[in-house]
């Protein structure tokens, strides 16, 4: 197998590639999606290196994983096959796995009666930083799915996990003995 270069000198004039080869901007509005969730999946892998419970790792883990195939998806203005041998299309099975993963440790917390400053170990602030990224990511997928067509489970799967993400970062800062900071009203 033959080395592939990393670089390609084809994005040099600001233009890239979408899966099956149309060529667009890098500021296009598909661009802009995949690459937030890339930034999301990025930010997830910092946060990982932070975190000694390996239950919470694998989730993570797999949702970097699944990050990917979003990205995939969204980097095609086609509808990909389902469970091609590539690709695949996101489907609401992954959703619901993400609101279980919610409840799960969502009951494992005092109940919330203000909004709490994003704060706490270093793995839980990371995990409040990429629920940001997630939101972002989130808002430039609503913005890309009102002039082209999207998936609307990958809406929904982002939506659940900044929510995800916002539990596992009070679920680590409890886990650390860490008390959360409330919001204060001046």
């Amino acid at each position: 197998m033959n080395r592939v270069k990393i670089y390609t000198k084809k994005g040099d004039k600001g233009e890239t590639s979408l899966i099956f080869g149309t060529r667009v901007s890098k500021d296009h509005l598909r661009v802009k999606a995949y690459g937030s969730v890339d930034e999301l999946n990025g930010a997830l892998g910092v946060a990982v290196s932070f975190i000694k419970e390996p239950r919470t790792v694998r989730i993570l883990e797999n949702i970097q994983n699944e990050l990917f195939n979003i990205g995939a998806e969204l980097a095609s203005q086609r509808k990909l096959k389902k469970h091609t041998k590539v690709f695949y299309q996101l489907g609401k099975s992954k959703i619901d796995d993400l609101e279980r993963k919610i409840d799960q440790y969502d009951n494992k917390l005092p109940l919330l009666r203000t909004f709490i400053l994003p704060s706490g170990t270093n793995a839980a602030t990371l995990l409040h930083l990429a629920r940001t990224i997630c939101r972002r990511g989130e808002r430039e997928v609503v913005t890309l799915g009102k002039n082209d067509s999207v998936n609307p489970n990958i809406l929904a799967y982002l939506n659940r996990l900044s929510d995800l993400l916002f539990v596992l970062a009070r679920f680590l800062n409890k886990r650390s003995g860490r008390k959360e900071t409330p919001w204060q009203k001046d």
